[in-house]
Parts: C-alpha cells; structure tokens; sequence
C-alpha cells in the first residue's frame, strides 16, 4: 500500500487523496479515520507523526529526538546530491564511452586467454592440443558470424549470379547429379567389397529396402520430394564415412567420447556425497540416474549462455541448406541431437500453430529418431561405445528429415519461411537459477525412468511366465517375449547387416525398444557387452552369450532414439500443451511419426553397418577352444570357418596366426572336419 502526504488536523492525520477526492468518498469513513488517528495519537503521548509538504512518506519519530532528527533530515540532502553528483559523472561518462570501454575489457581478456593458450602450447603442445583446436574453431566461427552479420547482403549478391545460372539450368543438372552419384555408388561399393567383404552389401540392401518400404506405405506416394530423401541419406554417409573410415574423424570422435566420459564421472561425487560410500551397490538408482541430473543441468547452464541456441541453430542452418526443408523442422530436428523429444519443439514454440501437416510430422519424427543429451550419458555407463552413441545422434538428424520427407510428403505451402528471423525461444534466468532449474527439471524424468523400469521389468516377467506356461502345454517352455520379437523382427536386423547367429539376439533387443523402452533395452546391450569382454564360452546349451563386435555397433545404432509406444503419448501430450489448436493433426499423425524414427534409426545402423570395418573381435585360439571344448557350438559359425581358414593359410606359409601358439590338436580336428581339408593338412 502506497502513502501520500497527509494534513494533520484536530482529528488526526487525514489522508490529502481523499480530500480531493472528495465527492466520491464516503465521509463516514473519512470521521472514523480521524477518530482511529485521534485515538493512537492519544495511547501514544511520547511520538508525533512529522510531515512535510511535498514528501511521499511519514516518518515518525520520538518527541526526545524530534530536533536531532530534523537536523540529520537537514544534513542528508547535501551529502547525499555530492555522491549523487559524482555518481552521475561516472554515469555519463560509462554512457559516452560505453563502447570503449567494453572493447578495451574484452580486448584485455581475450588477451590473456590468448597468453594462456600460447604459453600452454610453448610448454607441450601434445598436451596443449584441445585447447588449441578449440580456440581456433571458436575464432573461426566469431569471424563467420561478424562477416555474415555485416556484410551478408555483399555475399548474397556475389552468389546470387550462380544461384539464378543453378535455377535455369536445374531440370538437366539434377540428372547429370544423380547419374555420378549412382556411378560413384556403385564404384565404391565394387572397390569396398572387394577389400572389406560382401557383409557391407547387405547393409546397402537393407537401406534400399527401408527406403522402397517408405515409399510404399507413404502417404501420399506421387508428391513425394526426393531432394530432401536423398540428401538426407548422403549427409548420413558422409557424416559416418568421415567418422567411421577416416583416422582424424574416428579420433575426434573417439576423444569426445573419452572426454564425456571422464566428465560424467564427476558425478560421483555428488553421488558419494548423498548416497554414501558404498552407493554403486545400487548400481542403476545411485550410479546411473545421478548421470542424468547431472547432464540435466549442465545442458541448463549452456541453454542459459546461450551455447545451445547457437549451435542448434548453425546444425539447423547447414540442414536447411542441403536439405531444402523448412527452417522450423530444421532447427527441431538439429535441437534433437541434444535436447528430448519434448524440450526440442519449444525451440520454435510460437510457429508451432502455424506449421503445415507434413512439418507437424517432420517435429514428432525427428524426436522419435533421436536420443536425449541427458540420457546418453546414463547408456554411456552402462558400457556402450560413447563414441557410436555420439555418432549415432549425429547421424540420426538428417536421417529423421528424410524419413519424415518420405513418408509423409509436403502437399501444402508452408507459411513459416523465414531464414534469418527465425527466433529460438529464450530462458530468462541467472546462471545460478538456470542449473537450479536444470537440476528440479531432472527429477520428472528420473522419477519417469525409474517407475517405467520398474513396471516394465515386472510386466516382462509377467509376460515371460504366462508365455512359458503357455509354450509347455505344447512342449515348448522356451517361449518368450524375446524369442517372439527375435522372429518377428529378425528380418529387419538381419538386412541391417547384423551376422545371421546374432540376428535373433538383435531382434530381440529391438522388440524391447519398441514395445518397452530404450533403456531396457541397452542395459541387454550392456551385458552382451560385458560378456564379450570377459571371454568365455560363446554358446552355453545352444544359447549364444555374447555377439560380435561387428552387430554391436550396428545394434547400438539401432537402439539409439525413442521410437516405442511409451514415447508415444508422451509426445501426444507434450505437444497438445503447447499448440492446443493441433490436437486433432498430432493425433492422427503420431503412430506414422514413430513408425518413420524407427525406419530412421534403422536407415542409420544400415549405413553404420556399409561404413563398419570387419575386424576378427575374438582371437582365434580363444574362439577354437570354445569350439573344441564344448559339443553344442555350432559348427557352421562364420567366425568359426575364418578361423580355420586362417590356421591352413598359416601352415601353407609358415605364418604365426595365434598368439604363442596355443593351439590344440583337437582344434586342428574340428577344422579338418568343418572344411573337409586334404590330408595332407590333418595328418
């Protein structure tokens, strides 16, 4: 409540607003005003109410200090206007001059982390690396965005002569494109079979047939757009054969992945901290979800910087590009690579009303076809490769673009084409508030993932009883929800170019995914994983334990987004909220949004397994052994006819291929009987 200046009368202190205000007041309460006034200024005879006119406040005092007051009122005025008077000069000054000023305080600073940077690198450059690189690529990318944003007018009009020559002579040139694209295809798949082997090709066969699947069932087949489809799966294939073929991309990346990882071990300590010394006994509920808040507010704090938004939209910029798709489905789909599928479309929440039915569907796919920041590191502990993971989310954006494109074609004119007043949505918050907030936001999704886990363990359990029951009734109680999915989905992982004896292992982990979640279905992935690593028998009583490092990577590209029926009224729900009057077009589009990120995730473990090179993961002495020791190894195994047929090769050329030598006569044996060798090699 605000107080004005007030007349003291015989009656107390009435209030000057009211009176005049008067002829709207109800004198009643203006009497009993002056009689409350009268009445506290009777009961307390020792204080007096001081006004003074033109002053906004009251101020009471003690009748004994009533002249040592007014003489420090009267001092204050006069110390105070000289520190107001200096205060202002400064003031004008910092305004006059603010631009100086905040060019020489960043000048000083870049400066010494420029001295820093020059210094480290003079001691160990080895050791100085990162930082190196890092600086370079940050100058690099400020120069971009000071050029761009000052003379981009200069640069559009130094290109437009070849953008218009490009438009006029479009409809020749896109088939001169597609035919040296084809030849370059069919080239290098020639060239690499010959070196790699012809599993690559089944990776290319499984790609072409998810695409004609695509097509098929599309909904409107005749107006699909095929420059987005296609550039799409090029931006994949070029992201991984930079990646997976070559050593500086496999590094960089393999060095992100190390880095992340030794960043996610920070997380102990807080974890330590709350849950006590002995809190990896509960490995997943004090090791794994601490990970998650974590990685929760440290993609809060980057949010609040402002890192995120620049870089979601540079990856958004070089996709619309390439791709010719909208800048709003663009930059959801680049926002995905790091945020949820539920976070990403509040990047551009005030277009949303306004996006046409394929865009709509293009948002809800691209969530589907990736994973969450927060989450990776959770599968990251679990012991699947951080650098497939990160490659994985990489490669699924332009994936999920050309899935989408196919699947359900434009067949309207967008109305959002903006290029550069694109707007992301801002959080307004401190640095503080914003990793406060990271942190609280985690709570719902730890909460989500342990209750899910939770109910989805015991529903599978359930599941795997009934089913069991009912398998014995006809002599078969290895019935299962994993062995129904290995058959249903075993065609799909197989044509991923996943070895056929790990193909049913594949699918299986593929119907957890899809009918339960992600993450049960990694946490399977991560006990094949460790299984591998210990060694061991690779059959116990007909079953395989473990799988080759070749349909690991591929699997773990697969798994790698949140297509299951779980997600699906999750992004319902998400998505009603923030654009109400689309509830009808979400709806009908969701089940096709899920169907087109599973299809995308499978696009990209195609393409992972083209690029995969084929390496021997179990040393043959190891895996010869297993074979010989044990009676229900198969024994048509690929890996197994590999190795005895390098271990004839070696005896032809007095080659070594075990290490010491440790072979056995009953290997030599098993091999004569697989590859029904000549004598000479088995006598």
């Amino acid at each position: 409540m605000e107080l004005t200046e007030t007349n003291r009368g015989h009656s107390g202190a009435h209030n000057l607003a009211f009176q005049n205000d008067s002829d709207g007041v109800d004198l009643t309460n203006l009497k009993g005003l002056g009689d409350n006034s009268q009445r506290i200024e009777n009961s307390q005879n020792k204080k007096t109410v001081l006004t003074n006119q033109g002053d906004e406040y009251i101020n009471i005092e003690s009748d004994l200090h009533e002249n040592k007051g007014a003489s420090i009122d009267d001092e204050q005025p006069h110390s105070k206007g000289l520190l107001q008077k200096e205060y202002d000069k400064v003031y004008e000054f910092y305004k006059k001059h603010k631009t100086r000023i905040h060019s020489v305080i960043y000048g000083l600073l870049i400066t010494a982390y420029l001295a820093v940077v020059i210094a480290a690198c003079s001691l160990n450059f080895q050791r100085a690396l990162p930082l190196f690189v890092i600086t370079v690529l940050a100058i690099f990318f400020i120069c971009w965005d000071f050029l761009i944003a000052k003379y981009e007018d200069r640069i559009s009009a130094f290109f437009s002569p070849g953008e218009r020559y490009m438009k006029k002579q479009w409809f020749w040139l896109k088939w001169v494109f597609c035919a040296v694209l084809i030849i370059i295809i069919v080239f290098w798949l020639i060239f690499d079979t010959t070196k790699q082997g012809s599993r690559q090709l089944i990776s290319f066969g499984g790609l072409v047939m998810y695409v004609l699947l695509m097509f098929i069932f599309s909904k409107y087949p005749t107006r699909v757009a095929w420059r987005p489809v296609f550039s799409g799966i090029g931006m994949q294939f070029i992201l991984g054969l930079l990646i997976l073929r070559t050593k500086v991309g496999f590094d960089v990346f393999n060095w992100l992945g190390i880095q992340i990882q030794t960043f996610l071990e920070y997380t102990d300590t807080g974890a330590k901290f709350v849950f006590g010394d002995k809190y990896t006994d509960h490995f997943f509920a004090f090791k794994v979800l601490p990970i998650v808040v974590f990685f929760s507010t440290v993609m809060s704090v980057l949010y609040h910087v402002g890192f995120m938004q620049w870089l979601i939209g540079k990856v958004g910029w070089i996709m619309h590009i390439f791709m010719g798709t909208t800048p709003v489905e663009s930059l959801v789909a680049a926002g995905n690579i790091f945020v949820g599928q539920t976070e990403s479309p509040l990047l551009v929440r005030p277009y949303l009303p306004y996006v046409t039915k394929s865009e709509l569907h293009a948002v809800m796919t691209a969530g589907f076809s990736t994973i969450a920041g927060s989450v990776l590191g959770a599968y990251i502990s679990f012991g699947v490769s951080s650098s497939h993971l990160l490659t994985a989310s990489v490669m699924s954006a332009p994936a999920s673009l050309a899935a989408s494109k196919l699947f359900w074609p434009e067949t309207e004119k967008p109305l959002i084409t903006l290029r550069n007043g694109l707007q992301m949505a801002k959080r307004q918050a401190n640095l503080l508030e914003a990793a406060s907030q990271g942190a609280s936001t985690s709570i719902r999704l730890v909460a989500n993932i342990a209750v899910n886990l939770i109910s989805f363990l015991a529903l599978l359990s359930f599941l795997d009883s009934a089913l069991s029951w009912v398998g014995s009734l006809f002599d078969y109680p290895q019935l299962s929800f994993e062995n129904i999915c290995a058959h249903v989905f075993m065609p799909f992982s197989f044509m991923m170019g996943v070895d056929w004896e790990d193909s049913f292992i594949v699918a299986g982990l593929l119907g957890y995914k899809t009918f339960f979640n992600e993450f049960l279905a990694y946490e399977r992935l991560s006990k094949l994983i460790r299984n591998r690593e210990k060694g061991g028998s690779m059959y116990i009583n007909g079953v395989k334990q473990y799988m080759t490092v070749r349909s690991e990577v591929i699997a773990t590209y697969a798994l790698c987004g949140f297509a299951n029926f779980g997600s699906l009224g999750l992004v319902i729900g998400a998505l009603t909220s923030i654009a109400p009057s689309k509830k009808k077009e979400i709806a009908d589009g969701a089940l096709r949004a899920m169907i087109a990120g599973t299809a995308a995730c499978f696009m990209t473990a195609c393409v992972a397994g083209m690029l995969t090179v084929p390496i021997l993961e179990v040393p043959c002495h190891v895996l010869l052994g297993n074979a010989s020791n044990f009676t229900d190894f198969p024994a048509h195994s690929t890996e197994l006819v590999k190795c005895c047929q390098r271990l004839f090769t070696s005896t032809s050329h007095s080659e070594e291929i075990f290490p010491g030598g440790n072979y056995s006569l009953s290997s030599w044996k098993m091999c004569c009987q697989i590859l029904g060798q000549p004598a000479f090699h088995c006598t």
